[in-house]
């Protein structure tokens, strides 16, 4: 049985379109702990004191975490957004199939 490779950028920006998603540390830090997260992508240069919280706290809420493979400069670029993406908090994935990262 073969599994769709999910292109996460495609993803990410139809997710950016069509769902509900917050981006920064700080959201991505209370969604964790308050459980209110249906996915938490972190860049992979997401600072390691910021990271450790979160990924605590996802483990705690039951959240999945994926890791980006780029930097928050790509992040942000596959976010369509102006500036750096460390953590890119999913509360809902529109009409995207984002959620399929957390299976991987």
């Amino acid at each position: 049985m073969q599994t769709a490779k999910v292109d996460v950028n495609k993803q990410i920006q139809i997710a950016v379109r069509t769902g509900k998603l917050s981006f920064g540390l700080k959201e991505a830090v209370d969604a964790a702990r308050f459980a209110k997260a249906k996915l938490l992508i972190l860049a992979s240069n997401c600072p390691e004191l910021h990271k450790e919280s979160i990924l605590r706290y996802a483990k705690e809420s039951a959240i999945p975490v994926y890791t980006y493979s780029g930097t928050s400069v790509d992040l942000g670029a596959a976010c369509t957004k102006p500036f750096i993406v460390a953590a890119l908090t999913v509360k809902e994935p529109g009409d995207s199939e984002i959620l399929k990262l957390a299976e991987r």
